[in-house]
């Protein structure tokens, strides 16, 4: 099913929720690489992040998709 062409303004926020979530993103493995030097680990804690930052890379990989226009084949 084709999807109607966005509009700059939609393309505008999608790109921006895209740079956002690749800041959390970011940061989140930044959080992550501390966490996993620390002699006292939190080990579920570290999983939550791990899951919540695979999360944040589907996310953006749908958002990106969407600016991608549909080819006719």
């Amino acid at each position: 099913m084709a999807t109607a062409e966005l509009t700059e303004e939609e393309r505008a926020a999608i790109e921006l929720r895209v740079q956002q979530l690749e800041l959390e993103h970011r940061d989140l493995d930044a959080v992550i690489a501390r966490l996993a030097r620390d002699s006292t680990l939190d080990e579920l804690q570290l999983r939550r992040l791990k899951k919540r930052k695979l999360l944040l890379k589907d996310s953006v990989m749908r958002l990106r998709d969407r600016l991608i226009p549909d080819i006719l084949a």
